[in-house]
């Protein structure tokens, strides 16, 4: 005689908790509005670096912070500098060689002790490039042997574990726009030559139909 089987009871979806969507963009806001407070001779000589770099300015990081390194590298590029992203491992196996006399290497590391950018340290010394770090703090292992160090402060991560990069990696993110930005203003970049790199994007068409008719 076969045995029913007892349909399993559904179980409900969890509802989304929106208290903490809210509370994650009120700690991401409040750090960086503290941040702005913070902003300060350090940062004036980073983008006084950047923007005399007669080379290459290299963005590097690890795991979250080496995404926010590429988006930073990507916005530079496009407004006016010229910018890579060198992965720290992949530097440490032959990459280093895009590293050269001239260039500016900005860090980017929460704890600013990551085992990864601690170990190019020396290499990128050696090199004579420039080292900017973006950390939590300058009395990090980066912090204290970079050229100039940019620290936005202990903050807390809105991860409900308080683990997963969030507040800090906005930190990093909203520095290096405000670094883009300073820069960009510096260099006296024009819409045209934003339209000239965009040439597939809306701006990008808008400014050179409008530029192909003044010369026709």
């Amino acid at each position: 005689m076969r045995r029913r089987l007892r349909k399993r009871p559904e179980m409900s979806e969890p509802a989304a908790d929106l208290e903490l969507a809210k509370r994650t963009l009120r700690l991401e806001a409040q750090a960086i509005s503290v941040l702005a407070g913070q902003i300060g001779e350090s940062f004036a000589e980073a983008a006084r670096a950047v923007f005399q770099c007669r080379g290459k300015v290299i963005l590097t990081g690890i795991g979250k912070a080496g995404i926010i390194a590429r988006k930073i590298s990507a916005t530079l590029a496009s407004t006016g500098t010229q910018s890579i992203f060198l992965h720290p491992v992949e530097a440490l196996h032959g990459d280093l060689g895009r590293v050269q006399a001239g260039d500016v290497v900005v860090a980017l590391s929460h704890s600013g002790d990551t085992e990864e950018l601690v170990r190019l340290i020396d290499h990128i010394k050696s090199r004579r490039a420039t080292l900017i770090a973006v950390t939590s703090t300058g009395e990090s292992a980066l912090g204290r042997h970079a050229d100039i160090a940019i620290g936005y402060g202990r903050v807390e991560e809105a991860c409900p574990l308080g683990l997963a990069p969030t507040v800090s990696t906005s930190c990093m993110l909203a520095l290096g726009d405000a670094l883009a930005a300073t820069v960009m203003t510096m260099r006296s970049f024009t819409p045209e030559e934003f339209a000239s790199f965009h040439p597939a994007g809306a701006l990008g068409r808008r400014l050179l139909k409008v530029e192909g008719g003044m010369t026709s």
